[in-house]
């Protein structure tokens, strides 16, 4: 009698907390609409399904709302995998991972295979304290309840083997698939001169305050800033704005579904955060020929930025350097670098043969 066929990921979960905003649950449904093209069943467990990027929710997907609260989510996730039977469950970023440990520890050998995209630095030298001396404990105990790691470059790819002490052979590299633009979103106000454009949430890693803070010391008072994303720091961000008598030069229009437009006009893209994974927004600036200003927030941002025809790449908390290189962007007589092809394999098929070795691996 002839073997039977290794079995498949064809039913897919993965889980977001919210869909307020942010490019690790971007990120996520753009692949799960490649899933779903290619005929897997996708479920999404959302603490809440509600917020901008409900509108880019792909059709076909199943949704299983829990309840606003994080741990409400983390607490009742295994009972749901355990409801639902997916043959994989995939962590979109470094925010799940806990949720992964505890639905193993739950779960125990019903768990399923459980892969996680590592999407943020694993080196942070902005913790401080009892945080900063716990956080190496914690990512190396993360080989015990991950089957596969996904890094999104060949240098986080070794950050990830190295500060979780995983072998190399269980951390694939997988991009993130590119930004598409969106014919039916609704169209972004853009300034009427020249701007510089920021992108991500409003929140304390990404350190917006920095750029506010370089607008006024800029060589040029006839650029503004155009900053797209919506977040807890909208009030401290506005009240800055305001403190530094920036309101006719920033624009907060909160979250934008389609950024391609604005990120193709821009003089420049700028990134100040104290920590990332390999910033879409940066890609996507490149691929369309606009240069980017972006502080060493992780071991990515040299492969993203080949050259300084590309890009000016500064310490993070180094004003003088930050604003250095924006004056450097804004000359009038600066040339925009060529646009840069985004290259490599295609993301959802990675992720699909990823998941069929997993599966085809337990069912053995």
């Amino acid at each position: 009698m002839p073997d039977s066929p290794p079995r498949t990921a064809e039913r897919i979960a993965t889980i977001a907390q919210t869909l307020e905003g942010g490019g690790v649950e971007r990120a996520m449904l753009r692949l799960a609409r490649g899933w779903i093209d290619a005929g897997r069943e996708v479920t999404l467990i959302a603490g809440r399904a509600t917020g901008p990027l409900a509108a880019e929710l792909p059709d076909g997907i199943h949704i299983e709302e829990i309840g606003d609260s994080r741990y409400r989510t983390l607490y009742a996730l295994p009972r749901f995998l355990d409801r639902l039977r997916p043959d994989l469950l995939f962590c979109p970023g470094n925010h799940y991972t806990s949720f992964a440990a505890w639905t193993r520890l739950r779960m125990g050998s019903a768990c399923p295979p459980i892969v996680a995209k590592v999407s943020n630095a694993l080196v942070r030298s902005e913790m401080r304290g009892i945080e900063r001396r716990g956080y190496p404990h914690w990512l190396r105990l993360h080989p015990r309840f991950i089957d596969r790691f996904v890094a999104m470059s060949p240098a986080m790819a070794a950050e990830t083997a190295r500060e979780m002490r995983v072998d190399p052979a269980r951390v694939s590299v997988i991009a993130n698939p590119p930004a598409r633009a969106l014919a039916e979103a609704a169209p972004l106000m853009l300034p009427a001169g020249r701007y510089l454009l920021g992108a991500g949430r409003l929140e304390p890693q990404k350190r917006w305050d920095r750029l506010i803070e370089a607008l006024p010391r800029l060589k040029r008072d006839d650029v503004s800033l155009l900053l797209l994303g919506e977040g807890s720091l909208r009030r401290a961000l506005e009240a800055q704005v305001a403190a530094l008598g920036l309101r006719d030069r920033v624009h907060l229009p909160g979250h934008a579904a389609d950024p391609l437009p604005a990120i193709a006009r821009a003089q420049a893209v700028v990134l100040t955060s104290d920590y990332e994974g390999v910033p879409g927004v940066l890609r996507e600036a490149l691929a369309l020929g606009t240069p980017v200003v972006t502080t060493d927030s992780s071991v990515a941002i040299a492969e993203l930025v080949p050259t300084p025809g590309h890009g000016s790449i500064v310490p993070p908390g180094d004003a003088e350097a930050l604003v250095a290189a924006l004056d450097h962007w804004l000359a009038p007589e600066r040339q925009r670098p060529e646009p840069l092809a985004q290259t490599g394999p295609d993301s959802v098929t990675a992720y699909l043969a990823l998941f069929d070795e997993l599966v085809a691996q337990r069912s053995r």
